[in-house]
């Protein structure tokens, strides 16, 4: 047993380091993960000093979905159970789309179900490592996707394409996944740690609202109307121009040096 909490949060440098942290379990989400997960997602919402989250897994997977010991452990017990933890992580998904800072997903070894695929499917940016694997893998034990992957998923992948991962449940190597959209970045194993913090740093260092608004203009546009996208960036973009970022990044590229941004 570990008295170590099942999820780390650590804020160096801009940067948010939200581990996963059940290695032994392959990061299983049980209740005790989700809860606090939830807690910190929401914490996360509008700190001004977080300018990144990077979403890891401790030990050699990222996720391998829930935790089916605890599952069974429940009986009869476990359609309610599971009613609280989807709920859980239905919102912790939509908390990470919902973060007014970039997202990004470190994955190594499995990524499987809502936990895995799912968390994946609700970052901004996914680097994987080369040997990660991916999988919906619900179908698989009878239940359907959570983690709001029948919203991502499909505008990953395609309608048709989120149906056939769905419901045959592949199992995806890195560069598979990169070829349809899962993952924006394949990288040596031993390299992912840095790779992805390198990312996130350059990101730490980036106009903060400026890519809040680009963030939030993309997942929006996702489900809206091609007219009230226009609007929307319209609108946007006439506001964020007279931030004193956008002055500073104008001045940068005219006088041919590299921005510091507020």
């Amino acid at each position: 047993m570990t008295d170590e909490p099942p999820v780390l949060l650590e804020v160096r440098d801009g940067v948010a380091h939200l581990t996963l942290n059940r290695p032994e379990q392959s990061n299983a989400l049980n209740a005790a993960l989700l809860e606090q997960l939830l807690e910190i997602v929401g914490r996360l919402r509008g700190d001004r000093d977080v300018r990144v989250v990077l979403l890891t897994g401790a030990g050699k997977n990222f996720c391998g979905g829930g935790d089916v010991v605890e599952f069974a452990s429940k009986g009869e017990q476990l359609p309610d159970h599971l009613v609280v933890l989807t709920e859980q992580l239905g919102r912790i998904a939509a908390g990470l789309v919902g973060l007014d800072v970039p997202v990004i997903a470190a994955i190594q070894g499995a990524a499987t179900g809502g936990g895995g695929l799912g968390l994946a499917c609700a970052a901004d940016i996914v680097v994987a490592g080369e040997s990660a694997r991916f999988m919906v893998a619900a179908t698989r034990v009878g239940m359907a996707p959570d983690a709001g992957m029948t919203f991502t998923l499909p505008r990953l992948v395609g309608l048709r394409g989120a149906l056939d991962l769905a419901l045959t449940n592949p199992l995806l190597s890195a560069a598979e996944a990169k070829e349809l959209g899962l993952v924006g970045r394949v990288v040596p194993d031993d390299a992912l740690a840095d790779e992805a913090l390198a990312l996130a740093t350059k990101l730490a260092r980036g106009p903060r609202d400026s890519q809040a608004e680009t963030k939030r203009l993309m997942w929006a546009g996702a489900g809206a109307a091609f007219g009230a996208v226009l609007d929307d960036e319209a609108a946007t973009v006439s506001r964020l121009s007279g931030s004193a970022d956008a002055r500073e990044g104008l001045a940068a590229v005219i006088e041919r040096r590299r921005p510091e941004f507020s």
